[in-house]
């Protein structure tokens, strides 16, 4: 199947107009309902769908592509779409290694549904790996899932919430369980949610991200994704969900660093106060700049890299240390590139309604982001233990 470009998928006309809602958006403290709802018509939700399951079938590399685009444009308006993207890349992944237990996730999304991404807690630094969340088995195969979640990006539209908890069985080894809760007009099968805390962040206010306290939800038997040891990656769908919450979310903040280069380049060729050259005729100015472009064009490439390792199925022993350092890398980039376009934006840029100011507080969520510069450090040193 030809794919699609991302100036195709992601028209400048429809981005323009996400631009200009992102600062009112921001300063509202408002869920970007409206470009959700252009995305959702243009059937972006659902373009990396395999095109004999009803998507576009456009591959993970394209996908990155089209999130930098996005991005670039509505900085939280990427990041909100990218959690339901991440659950349907995860079903892609798995689908495209011959599992189908998630086909039906590629199907919701065609069909409109939207996930969202229930897997951070509080303190919880193992993520994936387990969970405080608690889940109870039913008669049915089943499960009631009790615990908070934090930072539930699309919290006010998502119709399918993915999930993971520890169940702890009376004569058996605990294990975590993965699946799905429905909220089919917002209404839920069973239990209660409710969004304890106010939502009032530095950055990325558009996502509405609110804290998410589960009692006795229930997740359907054909709902369970899986059932997986603590602590054991091995598990196909451990990779599918690093690699894809790892790659799509760096994409993010990659779009970020392109916008704040290009601002930079922008306010480099303007004349300097009194008359003088260009800014760009500074030589430690352009220094700066310099560096931060040849830092981009790295981390880019690395993205890259592993967006196409996933699409052509490949192999790797260090998947899991490749994607953490891929995206640290990226997310510290980043900011970097935002704090060189401030310093050569100067007073313009520090005016709190502009648009790099904007930029300088969403670029900051990246710091929060799994796996953390820490995990990472702790990995590295694992690796190095004889």
């Amino acid at each position: 199947m030809t794919q699609l470009s991302p100036e195709e998928i992601l028209p400048t006309s429809l981005l323009e107009r996400f631009r200009e809602r992102a600062a009112g958006y921001d300063s509202d403290n408002r869920f970007f309902a409206e470009d959700f709802a252009e995305l959702r018509e243009s059937g972006y939700l659902s373009a990396v769908v395999p095109g004999e399951l009803g998507g576009s079938g456009i591959s993970l590399e394209t996908l990155v592509r089209c999130q930098r685009r996005l991005a670039s444009f509505a900085p939280a308006t990427a990041l909100g779409v990218n959690m339901h993207l991440v659950w349907v890349q995860v079903a892609r992944f798995l689908h495209e290694r011959g599992i189908g237990t998630l086909d039906w996730v590629l199907r919701d999304a065609v069909a409109g549904e939207v996930f969202a991404f229930g897997i951070s807690e509080a303190g919880n630094e193992a993520v994936l790996l387990d969970a405080f969340s608690t889940a109870e088995p039913d008669a049915e195969g089943g499960f009631r899932v009790s615990g908070t979640k934090v930072f539930t990006t699309l919290s006010p539209v998502w119709t399918r919430l993915g999930l993971h908890a520890r169940c702890e069985e009376a004569g058996a080894d605990p294990y975590l369980v993965f699946g799905f809760v429905r909220r089919d007009g917002g209404e839920l099968e069973e239990g209660t949610i409710e969004h304890p805390g106010v939502w009032n962040p530095l950055g990325m206010r558009a996502t509405q991200s609110w804290n998410t306290k589960l009692e006795g939800v229930r997740i359907l038997p054909e709902d369970v994704a899986a059932k997986i040891t603590p602590f054991d990656g091995s598990d196909p769908l451990v990779l599918a969900i690093f690699s894809s919450f790892s790659i799509l979310t760096a994409s993010v903040y990659a779009g970020i660093a392109d916008r704040a280069l290009e601002l930079a380049r922008q306010a480099a060729n303007r004349p300097g106060a009194g008359g003088e050259g260009i800014r760009l005729d500074d030589p430690e100015l352009a220094s700066r700049l310099t560096s931060a472009v040849l830092d981009h064009r790295r981390s880019l490439d690395a993205l890259t890299l592993l967006a196409r390792d996933v699409d052509s199925v490949s192999e790797r022993e260090d998947w899991f240390l490749a994607l953490a350092a891929a995206r640290n890398q990226v997310c510290d980039e980043a900011r970097s590139a935002v704090d060189v376009a401030m310093r050569f934006a100067g007073s313009r840029g520090f005016q709190a309604d502009s648009e790099l100011a904007r930029l300088y507080r969403d670029v900051l969520a990246g710091l929060f982001h799994p796996s953390s510069a820490s995990a990472l450090a702790r990995t590295v040193r694992g690796s190095l233990a004889d």
